[in-house]
């Protein structure tokens, strides 16, 4: 698991987040290789060294704030989550992309994990909108993000390109201003 020296970004009851980096390489491969039935067509995450390079490169230039989710009780990471395409100015909007660990999918880490991003993203990088957008027949993903609090917003035919495909999502999407009244800080 993850050395203990590394900074917390945030912690709550069952999960924490912290900054992905080199030295957790070996764990986030062995999460993403043996999940990589459950992400796909979702999603296509990094599954070998020099596309886990690439990935910390775009955290790294500033192109993705990205999140390691760890569990409180044993450190292992029990998923990532992305938030990437921030536009600041008179935007201030991101959009969000995730996946979780198979093995503990359904737990609640990554309600948790998520609840403990949009804090962050509303407080400390005052961002005023995010987006998730999710391919419709992806229940587990859309369960979530309704749970925490997300409002679908639309269908957008051919929105994204995943494996050289274009595919259809739907657009849920979150203000600063619900998430404060939904986690009690407004």
């Amino acid at each position: 698991m993850f050395g203990r020296r590394r900074k917390d970004i945030a912690r709550g009851a069952r999960v924490h987040l912290f900054a992905p980096t080199r030295d957790g390489g070996a764990d986030f491969l062995a999460m993403t290789q043996s999940s990589k039935a459950y992400h796909r067509p979702w999603v296509f995450p990094a599954t070998d060294m020099r596309h886990f390079r690439l990935y910390l490169d775009r955290v790294n230039n500033g192109r993705t704030y990205g999140f390691f989710v760890g569990r409180n009780e044993d450190d292992r990471l029990v998923g990532v989550v992305n938030i990437n395409d921030v536009v600041m100015g008179g935007f201030r909007s991101g959009s969000l992309g995730y996946y979780a660990d198979m093995e503990l999918a359904g737990s609640g880490y990554m309600t948790e994990g998520l609840a403990l991003i949009l804090d962050h993203a509303f407080t400390v990088l005052n961002l005023n909108r995010l987006e998730s957008n999710v391919q419709p027949a992806n229940a587990a993903s859309i369960a979530l993000v309704r749970k925490i609090g997300f409002r679908k917003e639309g269908f957008s035919p051919k929105f994204l390109q995943i494996d050289d495909i274009w595919r259809d999502h739907e657009r849920w999407a979150i203000l600063a201003e619900e998430w404060f009244a939904i986690s009690g800080q407004g």
